[in-house]
């Protein structure tokens, strides 16, 4: 089963017939303004890729990690994980996921034969979690900004550990989260815990593929050796260390995303009607807008696109996600807005 994701712009252009250069795309939740790219070296398109020590020491100071591997984005992970997972522990057959998330978590551990049981808002009951069992936490959650701080995990992945168990953190958006939760510095020779970072979303570069996994060394042997050499091209790399390295651009980057990100906000506030909406959440990436219940918020999402803009309608359909808007983007955004008739 294909799942439906953000950034299909070629696809939603030819299905209302506007051209994709007339589209304001605001279906990711990838920062609209990305990390220069440097020159690079020729070499780097001509011999296969090295493993960059370079690289490796950069996204350790950035991650605050030890241990990390570096790969050509969260997915290959995501796919790979649960069959590893069940070679270590034949006795695993229950996962614990989002309702609401990135899909390919719940796809990959259904397929693989795992029983789901989905949580809310709030994580499992400690007491209730199952020995042998999978906890699979997106922080901050994809859609609903839902964050959970870090001395609450500690406690799950204490309590996993205890019981033979796995916790998964998928912390793609946790950049722009301030002060940082990020449980990346919790990883030594935990054996039970396995942390996805995304680069390509804060750094507005997700065309390069590249993340990183952040695991104890055993994971990352496993996983090295299934997905095989050449995982991230060199010119990926040489930008990269760049990137990681630039404290500079970092904060820049911080301060004009949280900008847009409250300029959003206020836009939608101001110009969807308080009758057909209940609340609007986020994070300095995207923000989310969660209709009543007698709202068709398909329809709506189509009533969007047949105006060239495109965002991200939720799996449930009871919800419409927003990228950032540039600031020059934001009267269109407005007009249209106001101009939808429900």
């Amino acid at each position: 089963m294909a799942l439906i994701h953000g950034g299909q712009l070629q696809k939603v252009a030819k299905q209302f017939n506007i051209a994709p250069e007339n589209w304001l795309d605001l279906s990711t939740g990838i920062a609209p303004f990305s990390y220069p790219i440097p020159v690079i070296p020729e070499q780097l398109y001509q011999t296969l890729p090295q493993s960059s020590h370079g690289l490796v020491t950069a996204a350790k100071r950035y991650y605050g990690a030890n241990i990390l591997l570096v790969t050509n984005g969260s997915q290959a992970i995501i796919k790979l994980l649960p069959t590893l997972w069940r070679e270590q522990n034949q006795h695993s057959t229950t996962v614990y996921l989002p309702e609401q998330g990135y899909k390919e978590h719940a796809l990959a551990w259904q397929k693989a034969g795992f029983t789901p049981c989905w949580y809310q808002d709030e994580l499992p009951e400690l007491t209730k979690i199952v020995d042998n069992s999978v906890l699979v936490i997106i922080n901050p959650n994809n859609p609903t900004g839902q964050l959970y701080k870090q001395a609450m995990l500690i406690s799950y992945q204490e309590k996993l550990a205890k019981g033979g168990g796995l916790l998964v953190i998928d912390e793609a958006f946790i950049d722009v989260i301030k002060p940082c939760q990020s449980m990346t510095n919790t990883i030594s020779n935990d054996k039970n815990t396995l942390i996805l970072r995304s680069f390509g979303k804060f750094f507005g570069l997700a065309g390069i593929r590249i993340g990183f996994l952040i695991a104890e060394e055993t994971w990352l042997a496993k996983f090295s050796e299934h997905l095989g050499p050449w995982q991230v091209n060199g010119p990926a790399q040489f930008i990269a260390k760049k990137a990681l390295l630039d404290r500079d651009w970092q904060e820049k980057q911080q301060r004009k995303l949280k900008a847009l990100s409250v300029r959003l906000h206020t836009t939608l506030a101001e110009n969807l009607p308080d009758e057909l909406i209940t609340k609007i959440l986020g994070t300095n990436l995207f923000r989310t807008v969660y209709f009543k219940a007698n709202v068709d918020v398909e329809h709506y999402y189509i009533a969007l696109c047949q105006q060239g803009v495109y965002v991200r309608l939720t799996d449930d359909k009871r919800a419409l996600r927003f990228g950032l808007a540039k600031e020059d983007q934001l009267e269109r955004l407005s007009n249209t807005l106001t101009s939808i008739n429900y």
